[in-house]
This record gives structure tokens, C-alpha cells and sequence, in this order.
């Protein structure tokens, strides 16, 4: 995908934005430009250099799309490093909505555990080597929440459930002994997968379709850092709670628009 064929790609919203008729930060038509080539809004008083915008637009678009940052950098003809550094920028962002838009889940909750990275395959209870344990849970009909932990003990994911989980809600768990206290806390399903893998409303397939859904984009990342990795997650977390809506004015909102993002504009 060329930069021109991008640019016709770039509709709605975005598109007065780019080029230059509204203003990105209040979405007034009351831009002019300065003698430095930068523009400046009438209604707002603040300004910001448009190349600068057109150029971060672009670069959101393709980590709309979800392709590399190598790649990305290839297509746009800009240095690797800079699109690097803008990617992990967006994931900051991200991370942080996440965090201010979370709330107790309730109602029908599924929950499950499942290992990310590394060569060999995980074991329950005691995992393996370079793996990242990611506990999840999925409210029926709402959204999910993830967060990395280190262990699968009963105390570390009861911790968890009693911060993002209502008491008295109905929770669907597999066998695994560590849920064993959840009957304390609400009503507890379990699901033998030895036995059942659905029975009415007696399964967790919406958490597990959850897991398909981020490891199969994990996959096109080599050497994720265990730094960075609790950001690479909440990318996953917002896709999939996100992906019937428009996910790039979002992610514009969100990146770009917001004033405490804005001032990297200048």
C-alpha cells in the first residue's frame, strides 16, 4: 500500500483533519496558517505543525491495520526507529485508556488463565520458561479484562476477581483448584472439558475465542520484552473489546487528539 493510496483511504473524521480544514484539537473550521507553515486555530488559540499531524495520521493507519513497524516503515519511506517509537507510543495510549475506561465486571462472567511466549508449552500451576501468564475476564455480552500475573495460586487470581468482579455474579470456570473459593464470592459454574465442551450456558468459549484472537496476532512479533509485554496485551484487550466499532477514529481520539498527547504536535 502506497502513502497516496492511504491518503484516499483516510475518510470521515479524519479527513478534514488531514487536510487541514478543522482544527484536530476542538473540530473547528477556523484554521489559518502561519509564516512557519504551521497552523493555528482561531477558536481555540493552539496551533500545531500539519505536516507533523499528516504524517502521525498516517503512521496510526497503519498500526490501525496492524501492520509491522518494519513494514510500515518501508511503505511510508521513514526511519524504522521513528515508526518504533510511535508504535509504542500508541500501545502507552492505549494501555492507559483501558485502565481509565475499566470497571467491575458482573452478571455472567467466564474466567481463564493462558500462557503467552515462549518455545515450550506451558504447564498449569507451574508454567515454563519465558512464558507470561495472562489471567482474563470475560463479561457475557460486555467486554474483557486482562492483566499479566506471575503465579496461578488461588490467592493471586482471587485478588484479581475481587477487584474487577461484582460479588454475587455468576462465574464459569474450568476445574483448575485455585477457582475452588469462588463459591464464596458468587454463584460458580464449572466445565469439565473432559467431559462437556458446551452445555448450554455451562462453558467459557467466549474467553477462549479471546485467547485465539490475541495469540494469533502475538504471532507476528518476535522478542516482545517482558517490559513491554503488559502493553501488547491491552493492545489485544482493546481490539477485542473494540472491534465492532470504528476502531481508527478511536485510536485517533484517543493518540492523537487528546491535549496530553496533543503537545507532541508541535
Amino acid at each position: 500500500m502506497s502513502e497516496s493510496s492511504t491518503i484516499v483511504m483516510i475518510r470521515g473524521v479524519a479527513r478534514k483533519f488531514f487536510e487541514g480544514k478543522a482544527c484536530i484539537f476542538c473540530g473547528k473550521y477556523r484554521l489559518y496558517k502561519l509564516k512557519d507553515k504551521r497552523v493555528k486555530c482561531k477558536h481555540c488559540k493552539r496551533y500545531y505543525s500539519l505536516k507533523k499531524l499528516r504524517r502521525d495520521l498516517l503512521i496510526l493507519y497503519y498500526f490501525y491495520l496492524e501492520v509491522s513497524a518494519r513494514k510500515t516503515a518501508k511503505e511510508l519511506k521513514l526511519d524504522y526507529m521513528l515508526i518504533h517509537r510511535k508504535f509504542m507510543h500508541f500501545r502507552k495510549c492505549i494501555a492507559n485508556y483501558c485502565i481509565n475506561e475499566a470497571r467491575k465486571l458482573s452478571g455472567e462472567l467466564e474466567l481463564d488463565e493462558s500462557y503467552f511466549g515462549g518455545k515450550r508449552k506451558g504447564k498449569r500451576g507451574r508454567g515454563a520458561k519465558n512464558k507470561t501468564i495472562v489471567f482474563g475476564i470475560l463479561e457475557r455480552k460486555g467486554k474483557i479484562y486482562t492483566v499479566i500475573v506471575q503465579n496461578v495460586d488461588a490467592d493471586t487470581l482471587m485478588k484479581e476477581i475481587e477487584n474487577k468482579a461484582e460479588k454475587g455474579s455468576v462465574f464459569y470456570t474450568d476445574g483448575w483448584k485455585s477457582y475452588a473459593s469462588l463459591e464464596q464470592y458468587g454463584k460458580h459454574n464449572i466445565i469439565d472439558h473432559d467431559k462437556e465442551l458446551v452445555n448450554n450456558h455451562n462453558h467459557i468459549n467466549g474467553i477462549e475465542g479471546f485467547w485465539s484472537f490475541a495469540k494469533e496476532r502475538f504471532h507476528k512479533y518476535h522478542g516482545i520484552s517482558k517490559t513491554n509485554y503488559p502493553l501488547y496485551v491491552k493492545e489485544m484487550e482493546f481490539r477485542f473489546n473494540h472491534r465492532n466499532e470504528n476502531i481508527y477514529n478511536l485510536l485517533m481520539d484517543i493518540c492523537i487528539i487528546r491535549r496530553q498527547v496533543g503537545a507532541d504536535l508541535h
